[in-house]
């Protein structure tokens, strides 16, 4: 029996949103770590105040791509800097589409002069590696899949733990018997504990710096072992699926862009080389900003933040897309606060809400009419409130600006992208994104 393609899904839908859009969607987290393990309000307060031991193992899409044409393949395919990569260090790539659409984006990490490693949402991979292979270049392809896609079940090859918190140094010296070696932001360093081989990546989430230790799973339950002895006296706390998906929403991350890949003509064959059952075929749609056309939601990586990783010193497809797009008007990422009474009455029907997720694209409107859409939602205890990760029209997005989301779930096709349907409002105010202050200005200082 012949797996079902993407255009299959599309072609027999009729459209790619009667295929995507999902009224009341469930949001995603992360496979096989546990929902909660003190309760989301404990695990948010531990990467603010103490510290926090995440288990990235499970939910991350890896690729290796090795081979002499390896550099030339991301490069011509992805927008970042290629001419100053160190082995060791790792990079947000941003691979986008002949119109400059993102794709999605991925932690790219150098491990040797031909040789990389492309992990997170495998729609970055799937677009490497159809283009290399389409291409000819000489490279080479290993996956493993996240847990939730993985066949046959088993183990991750790698591990990952972040520790993260004010007292992630002090862990971290804990468990190695010592500092680390000095590492700049988001580069790596070779380390062992007891023996067991890994790298430590110097990372950050939310505001807090940290480190992300990679290596072989073998190793995963032991390493994990000593991270929770060391640290004990500390008051670590592990963070579960809940919590963790809240931190995007901090640092100003934006996980699900829709991938600008359903419309263009030329990635017909492309469409049809996807699964159907994979990323690009079953990331829901929902909330109250509905449209007919897919293009509506796609989103350039300005738009996102990613401005400052595009290098134009290389061609690479979507380039001239990029180049035109810097001088048209685009929407700007901002935080938007919600007002906790309306979050309370809105969400919570006038109890406390519990913990709020949702990925749902909101209308977000002024007096003028309709101004940005949410993009991701998410519950801030040590904020007291919840926060919403949005694209907002350039004139709107000052700090401070008094915006409403509409709250509710167009029922998609067949009913009125702009039908009154007497969803209620929650008053929201304008902030910058990042939304905490280290991660606005801290993070990359050091790069």
């Amino acid at each position: 029996m012949t797996t079902p393609s993407l255009q299959d899904g599309i072609d027999e839908a009729g459209s790619v949103i009667n295929l995507l859009w999902k009224p009341g969607a469930e949001p995603w987290t992360p496979e096989v770590v546990a929902r909660e393990y003190s309760g989301w309000r404990q695990e948010q307060a531990a990467w603010h105040e103490s510290v926090a031991l995440l288990n990235l193992s499970h939910h991350m899409y890896d690729m290796w791509i090795e081979g002499p044409d390896a550099t030339q393949a991301l490069a011509d395919h992805g927008a970042n800097n290629f001419e100053k990569f160190a082995i060791g260090q790792a990079k947000q790539y941003v691979p986008v589409t002949r119109s400059g659409h993102i794709v999605t984006d991925g932690i790219l990490a150098r491990e040797g002069e031909n040789k990389y490693l492309l992990s997170g949402i495998p729609a970055a991979q799937h677009w490497v590696q159809y283009h290399a292979e389409k291409g000819g270049y000489d490279v080479r392809f290993v996956t493993d899949p996240s847990s939730a896609f993985r066949p046959g079940g088993g183990d991750p090859k790698l591990f990952r733990y972040q520790i993260q918190g004010p007292l992630a140094a002090e862990l971290v010296e804990r468990a190695f018997g010592g500092p680390l070696p000095e590492t700049k932001f988001f580069h790596s360093t070779a380390v062992t504990l007891d023996g067991r081989p890994m790298r430590a990546l110097r990372h950050g989430m939310a505001g807090q710096v940290g480190f992300e230790f990679i290596g072989p799973w073998e190793h995963a339950a032991y390493v994990h072992e000593q991270f929770l002895t060391a640290g004990e006296p500390l008051g670590l706390i592990q963070i579960g699926a809940l919590a963790y998906t809240s931190a995007s929403v901090e640092s100003g991350w934006i996980p699900s862009p829709v991938p600008g890949i359903y419309t263009d003509p030329d990635l017909l064959e492309y469409r049809k080389c996807l699964p159907l059952f994979g990323i690009e075929g079953k990331r829901p749609l929902n909330g109250s900003y509905f449209r007919e056309d897919i293009e509506d939601y796609y989103v350039s990586p300005y738009e996102l933040g990613y401005g400052k990783m595009i290098s134009f010193n290389h061609d690479f497809l979507g380039r001239d897309a990029l180049l035109k797009a810097k001088d048209e008007p685009l929407r700007t990422k901002v935080t938007l606060v919600l007002d906790p009474d309306d979050v309370r009455t809105v969400i919570g029907q006038g109890e406390d809400p519990g913990f709020v997720l949702t990925y749902a694209r909101h209308r977000v409107e002024t007096a003028v009419g309709l101004v940005g859409m949410t993009m991701q939602t998410a519950s801030v205890d040590p904020v007291g409130t919840v926060l919403a990760q949005t694209l907002i029209d350039s004139e709107h997005a000052a700090p401070g600006t008094e915006v409403t989301v509409v709250w509710g779930e167009h029922p998609g096709p067949g009913t009125d992208p702009e039908a009154d349907l007497g969803f209620p409002r929650v008053r929201a105010t304008v902030q910058p994104s990042p939304f905490n202050e280290h991660a606005r200005t801290l993070y990359r200082r050091d790069r």
